[in-house]
């Protein structure tokens, strides 16, 4: 039987419909598959700009504190030095002129290693381990408390911009602990937990309640800057029983 013509403008027209809605359809997924990478671009760069911003922040910081810590041993350390070595070289017996030299090639080495302090290049001349020493040694030469250090594995090196921000939170974490805490001991592990690598930082200082927002913004600074090198900070403290840190490093 031949279709008739009614039949065959049906045909026509639910065939351009189905194509119409076919195209509409292609259309639509095309303009949100483009929406959503227009929308991870911006995600992306909003991170980009966290993380160097981030950085900026962190080098200027650091900068800032060389510049601080320079400035007190010109004053306290190389200036007494100075003082001393012009005193043994004043004097007019040969063994204290000696000591005098000797004093002077002291104050050389001391300010050489100063000058290595003042740009950033020393960051990438030791490790995080490595520097974890030079803080925990530090520490304990000021007699404020004992320290002591753990390591489990290997935790090998990492690109310069998140050392710069593995330093940086691992100072801030010490110095919140001898600001205020006022431990007897505080102890640091370097272990793995759950096929990641942890920095553990424990001290056994007042503790505080971690249910109680903070005035500050310290907390808050620390786990978004771990974050924007792909890591994790986590705190555990009560009123009495001192504070752990958990560093979850990027991998």
């Amino acid at each position: 039987m031949n279709p008739t013509e009614d039949q065959i403008y049906v045909i026509i027209f639910a065939t351009i419909f189905l194509g119409g809605l076919m195209s509409t359809f292609v259309i639509s997924m095309v303009f949100i598959h483009r929406q959503r990478q227009a929308q991870n671009r911006q995600k992306m760069d909003q991170i980009k700009s966290e993380h160097e911003k981030t950085l900026l922040n962190i080098e200027n910081e650091i900068q800032q504190e060389t510049l601080t810590y320079v400035g007190r041993e010109l004053h306290d350390n190389i200036g007494q030095l100075l003082s001393l070595a012009k005193l043994y070289l004043g004097s007019s017996k040969p063994e204290k002129q000696s000591e005098g030299r000797e004093t002077i090639n002291q104050v050389i080495t001391e300010v050489r290693a100063l000058s290595k302090n003042l740009n950033l290049d020393w960051v990438e001349s030791l490790t995080i381990v490595e520097f974890i020493e030079e803080q925990l040694a530090k520490i304990e030469s000021t007699g404020y408390c004992k320290t002591s250090l753990e390591s489990e594995l290997e935790l090998g090196d990492f690109p310069k911009d998140q050392k710069l921000v593995l330093i940086r939170v691992i100072q801030e974490i010490l110095n919140n602990a001898m600001k205020h805490a006022s431990p007897d001991l505080i102890a640091i592990k370097i272990k793995s937990s759950e096929n990641q690598k942890v920095i553990e930082i424990q001290d056994n200082g007042k503790g505080f309640d971690t249910s109680i927002e903070s005035n500050g913004s310290g907390m808050f600074n620390l786990k978004k800057r771990m974050e924007t090198i792909g890591g994790n900070f986590s705190i555990t403290s009560s009123v009495g029983n001192g504070t752990l840190i958990h560093l979850l490093l990027p991998n």
